[in-house]
């Protein structure tokens, strides 16, 4: 077992704690960033004169080499090796010799592993923004093909008031922005480079950190050596992030799994989203929108394991933030699972418009409308609620919706009501006279549409 550090010791470190110790076995995903950060380490050690040209070239030579056979599958990243960096210096020795040697020069496995550690989260933080992106041009089409498609709006899960898919596709059309708002302010915060920082201290030879910086495009070096190899924030930032993006897939998937139940119809999901039963044959499962809610919790226990490991963390690294990375790891994994699939679900879902219109009808969405309605009749608001209530009861008696009545019962329980009260309580009119901003009338929802075209299309 080949170590970095084993001129200290006297005898080799007993296999169960070099088995505890050791993170190849999930820190070998960072092999590309590993040899990235290597690179830019070597150019700029021979900019500075540390390495000379040819020391430069071997190593450099040797890095690309591994990278290629690596991607292509004839060098294997083995459990021998303690950890990905030992495993690329180790390799490039033997191919290359003693030059193999200086590629550690200048630097430690604490700046290595927290610049590695950087360049993936920023690769996972724009594929996540993709993610969220293709969601959003989902719900978008959906949005466009649904601004007369009547619903019933919900609060405490009871019928309120009539809305249209349009505007509740609208809700998480705004969530998943503001998730994107924070991809992009955590990959704002977290792009300065801390290559360079050393264990803690930075080093003794003439590092020029800002080139090092520019080669792997961050906006500069990072500006204190000892927060730089214990920063672990941006993944406390994108974890939590990442708990936000699964809350909203959760929701969503409540409401789905919901509307696909036989009491409510609103959706079908497609065949390939969805599963049987293994005895009941009538049963077609929504089990990709549970499976997220199921999922959510992981990626909200990751978030709390990692402030637990650092919150009695002195400066600076300490071994703890080893276990930073699995769990980011299966989080981001998850999260990027679950917005793939859902987006995929949402594309292919068929939406039973006229269902969904009858049970805004049948629900009493429109009693706000017809209290409104009395109200511009002359009639006091206090009343007229009371008078609506009474007309809500008598329908609930008789199974009917409020539309169902005569003008004869209306105008038994108010004379106030005349023949326009149909055309005042109608899902169409009830929802199109909703054109204040953020309204589900058409208007209004129009501009919001165009508004959502604009963002998308920057």
């Amino acid at each position: 077992m080949a170590q970095l550090w084993g001129g200290r010791f006297t005898k080799e470190t007993d296999q169960l704690v070099y088995n505890f110790n050791a993170s190849i076995s999930f820190d070998k995903r960072l092999c590309e960033q590993d040899i990235r950060g290597s690179l830019a380490h070597v150019n700029m050690l021979g900019k500075q004169g540390i390495l000379t040209e040819e020391e430069k070239n071997q190593i450099t030579d040797g890095l690309e080499g591994i990278l290629k056979d690596v991607r292509e599958g004839r060098l294997a990243i083995t459990d021998e090796y303690e950890d990905i960096h030992s495993f690329v210096e180790a390799v490039l020795t033997e191919r290359i010799g003693a030059a193999g040697k200086k590629l550690h020069t200048g630097r430690s496995r604490n700046d290595q592993v927290a610049l590695d550690m950087k360049l993936y989260i920023r690769d996972e933080v724009t594929e996540l923004d993709g993610l969220l992106k293709e969601m959003l041009e989902v719900l978008l089409k959906l949005m466009e093909e649904n601004t007369e498609t009547f619903m019933p709006g919900f609060t405490h899960l009871q019928k309120a008031q009539p809305i249209t898919l349009a505007h509740h596709l609208g809700a998480y059309f705004e969530m998943f922005k503001r998730d994107r708002m924070r991809m992009k302010d955590i990959y704002a915060r977290m792009n300065m480079c801390p290559l360079g920082s050393g264990a803690l201290a930075g080093t003794t030879y003439p590092l020029d950190r800002e080139y090092t910086a520019e080669l792997m495009d961050f906006a500069g070096p990072t500006r204190n050596s000892m927060d730089s190899v214990s920063d672990r924030d941006y993944l406390i930032e994108l974890l939590s992030a990442m708990s936000t993006i699964m809350m909203h897939l959760s929701r969503f998937s409540e409401e789905v799994i919901i509307w696909n139940s036989n009491e409510y119809k609103f959706v079908e999901i497609d065949d390939a989203y969805s599963t049987g039963s293994s005895i009941m044959p009538q049963k077609k499962n929504p089990d990709i929108a549970e499976l997220v809610r199921g999922k959510t919790g992981r990626v909200y226990g990751a978030l709390m394991a990692l402030l637990t490991t650092m919150k009695g963390l002195p400066l600076a690294y300490n071994k703890d933030m080893q276990e930073d990375k699995e769990l980011t790891f299966d989080a981001i994994d998850t999260t990027k699972g679950c917005l793939l699939l859902f987006t995929g679900m949402l594309a292919t879902m068929k939406f039973n418009e006229r269902q969904m219109e009858d049970s805004a009808r049948r629900g009493f969405t429109n009693a706000t409308d017809a209290a409104d309605y009395l109200v511009n009749h002359g009639v006091p608001f206090r009343d007229a609620h009371g008078i609506v209530g009474r007309l809500v009861l008598h329908c609930i008696e008789k199974h009917i919706a409020l539309d169902d009545l005569s003008l004869a019962e209306f105008k038994a329980v108010s004379p106030a009501f005349e023949e326009d009260i149909y055309e005042a309580i109608s899902m169409k009119t009830c929802v199109e006279q909703r054109n204040t901003v953020g309204a589900p009338g058409r208007q209004a929802m129009e501009k919001v549409i165009e508004e959502a075209r604009a963002y998308l299309a920057k």
